[in-house]
């Protein structure tokens, strides 16, 4: 038998945990010194059931925190819900919730692109076993979900048990279409939705197990990107359709620093840092400088700014794990002089294409 825990008591009862606790405070005081959560015997459950009463009308109000853990059968007791599946809608909460177990969706080809993304995003994969998946029932709750102002409340789940992981939004772009293998071996465009975190705790999502064993930077050839990994990104109302996630613009300009870094002696290499249960990657990094480098498409000032942030982000981490490098960004030509200031005053080499060379420009 599961534990009595605030959580599970919160849960029967449509409350918050919050109201919990003040009742068990009230009937026994502080927790003991040497505990670090309320477990109940029978007594003390019953009693505290007893002056939580029941919680009347359709909607519930939503119990759990995170990191807790409890049964999937008695979350869909309380809130409804279909039961199987990934994506269930709930009939006493607007909410939508979502499970991911990679282990078990990998018959279907969900762990394929499923998983907390370097940008801290969670890539989730639709509703459908097999056949291309459309925009019906829980996909469809999915990619309305914003624009209906309901909260997607994330789980990992491992049968029969549901840890929760936190309220998420769609990001943009909510979702892209990829080609996977389905239950029968036959390859089906599935849609990846693009979660990003309100509330939640990323690392509770179950990291790749690779991830899990890299402990340290890891090094490895680089190679100019390829035009065919680009992946179309879905207008909200049409499958197929939908512009490039990344620019051929940005891959020629990778490709072409690299010849020249090579040219020069000082070849690129890939680094990947292992940080919250994902990786992340620059595009490229030079060992033989120790520069990590972020390219842009454009020296329009948001694709500067955020190449900024991105590999500070990057510098910062991998300081972190002791890797001794510095920051540079790779622009396709001088930008504005404020943000050429700027980086200056972070840091931050910048790269600029001359021609069929590049000139650097130190901080």
């Amino acid at each position: 038998m599961d534990p009595v825990t605030p959580a599970l008591l919160a849960l029967e009862a449509g409350v918050g945990q919050k109201r919990v606790r003040q009742v068990l405070r009230d009937l026994y005081g502080l927790l003991p010194d040497d505990a670090t959560r309320w477990v109940l015997d029978d007594v003390q459950a019953e009693e505290v059931r007893s002056r939580l009463g029941v919680h009347l009308g359709s909607e519930r109000d939503w119990s759990l925190e995170i990191g807790d853990t409890v049964r999937r059968q008695l979350l869909h007791r309380q809130y409804g819900g279909q039961e199987q599946g990934g994506i269930s809608t709930p009939t006493r909460t607007r909410d939508v919730f979502i499970f991911t177990e990679p282990a078990r969706g990998s018959r279907f080809g969900y762990d394929l692109l499923e998983g907390l993304q370097a940008d801290g995003s969670f890539a989730y994969t639709g509703a459908g076993p097999s056949g291309d998946q459309v925009f019906l029932r829980g996909n469809k709750a999915l990619l309305n979900s914003a624009d209906e102002g309901r909260v997607i409340r994330v789980f990992n789940a491992s049968s029969p048990y549901a840890t929760y992981v936190g309220s998420f939004t769609t990001g943009d772009p909510v979702c892209s279409i990829h080609v996977l293998p389905g239950e029968d071996g036959n390859p089906r465009r599935a849609i990846i939705f693009n979660l990003v975190p309100l509330d939640a705790n990323p690392v509770l999502l179950s990291p790749n197990p690779g991830q899990l064993r890299m402990l340290k930077p890891q090094f490895s050839q680089w190679q100019p990107p390829d035009a065919s990994d680009i992946t179309a990104a879905v207008d909200a109302t049409e499958l197929p359709a939908g512009d490039r996630v990344v620019s051929r613009v940005e891959f020629q300009l990778q490709a072409d620093f690299g010849k020249w870094l090579t040219d020069r002696g000082t070849p690129p290499s890939r680094l990947r840092l292992p940080i919250s249960g994902s990786i992340i990657e620059p595009d490229m990094y030079v060992e033989a400088e120790g520069w990590v480098v972020e390219a842009k498409k454009s020296t329009g000032r948001e694709y500067v700014r955020m190449a900024i942030g991105q590999v500070l982000d990057y510098t910062h981490n991998a300081r972190g794990l002791d890797a001794h490098v510095t920051p540079m960004i790779l622009l396709p030509s001088h930008t504005e002089p404020d943000l050429h200031q700027l980086s200056a005053d972070l840091g931050i080499t910048v790269a600029l294409r001359d021609g069929d060379s590049f000139e650097l420009v130190r901080p």
